[in-house]
């Protein structure tokens, strides 16, 4: 059975013309669902006995568990048809929204500070699962949609051909910018210079979190198969081919790794990298997760942080964390069953993190 985000708009002509329906209905499906950002069910264009036949035949791929929201943000627990689950976050600015979406149920990359990682691996999500997650938060937002970021549950380049397909819906479907894309990964060299050459110049963000390979392989296990060196050449050929400045994520653990000669090491370490831009690093303060007993570095720390890495000519960003209250905030998404949980407020409008801010 093919879900309503995973069918393509042919399948959606054929089936309708199999109906005996009129060329034209297909287009206003399509229309409905993907300029339009509607549910099915007010696509008003259509007649109901026909909204009600591609409801059946076209069924959504994701069920919702829970809903959690703050003022600014809002979480959503999602079932898949097969059992997994997955969590997809929603943040709401005064005039666009933004949303996170997950590639896999878990991970296996077994980042420590990570609750996703922590809890590992499940299976990798289809395209039209990750596109349905932009799509619902979408219906639900009286901001429009305007930046998709795949900092999720997941690996997005571990799962590669259904994210690449997923970033061109959303690109040539959905209408999103290339620029207003955002593909987040800890290193898989491979996959970073596939995308290089995929056509599709999206906003590339690594996640460092360490200025050397020592710590960094503790942190991020991935690191003992791809060292900072390759990822370092993986994002400078991604940078050539796209003509994108590719930025840097550094989670910030008081007392592990911001101390000021890590900053130092950590500045002098980007200056050697020759992307176009230059480096940009995105410092993020750690954010609670039960499997992980660091806690985040404090605003002082921080700021000395930003200012030692600015003497190596290197631009830094502290990135305000959203939806920590609700376990929506980077690092913090994990499976979660059974009911909602305690706080649960469902069916609100929901919210989109922001690219800068975070």
């Amino acid at each position: 059975m093919t879900t309503r985000y995973a069918a393509s708009s042919d399948e959606y002509a054929r089936v309708l013309a199999d109906w005996g329906e009129r060329r034209y209905r297909s287009e206003q499906v399509w229309h409905a669902l993907y300029k339009a950002r509607r549910p099915l069910d007010q696509a008003t264009n259509l007649p109901t006995a026909l909204r009600e036949r591609l409801a059946s035949e076209f069924p959504l791929a994701l069920e919702e568990v829970a809903t959690r929201s703050d003022d600014e943000t809002t979480k959503w627990l999602f079932s898949t048809r097969d059992g997994p689950q997955v969590e997809t976050v929603l943040m709401r600015y005064r005039s666009r929204a933004t949303v996170c979406v997950s590639t896999q149920a878990g991970c296996a990359m077994g980042c420590t500070f990570c609750a996703t990682g922590q809890a590992g691996f499940e299976r990798h999500l289809t395209a039209g699962e990750i596109v349905e997650q932009v799509a619902r938060a979408a219906h639900v937002s009286l901001q429009r949609v305007g930046n998709v970021v795949f900092m999720g549950m997941g690996e997005p380049l571990a799962n590669y051909e259904p994210v690449v397909e997923a970033l061109r819906r959303l690109h040539h479907d959905f209408g999103c910018s290339a620029r207003q894309l955002t593909v987040s990964t800890v290193g898989v060299v491979p996959g970073m210079r596939r995308l290089a050459h995929e056509g599709l110049p999206v906003t590339l963000a690594v996640s460092l979190h360490a200025p050397d390979d020592e710590l960094r392989s503790r942190l991020v296990p991935l690191n003992h198969r791809y060292p900072i060196s390759e990822v370092l050449d993986a994002a400078t050929e991604y940078a050539g081919a796209t003509g994108r400045r590719v930025s840097f994520e550094y989670a910030c653990i008081s007392g592990l790794n911001d101390r000021p000669d890590q900053a130092d090491a950590l500045g002098q370490l980007l200056r050697g990298y020759h992307g176009v831009g230059g480096a940009h690093v995105n410092l993020i303060p750690l954010n609670p997760t039960g499997g992980f007993d660091g806690r985040a570095s404090g605003r002082r720390s921080l700021r000395a942080f930003v200012q030692r890495l600015e003497t190596h000519g290197i631009g830094a960003t502290i990135r305000r964390n959203r939806g920590v209250d609700i376990d929506a905030a980077c690092g913090q998404l994990r499976t979660r069953a059974g009911a909602p949980p305690v706080g649960t407020r469902a069916g609100q409008n929901g919210a989109s993190p922001s690219e800068e801010n975070r």
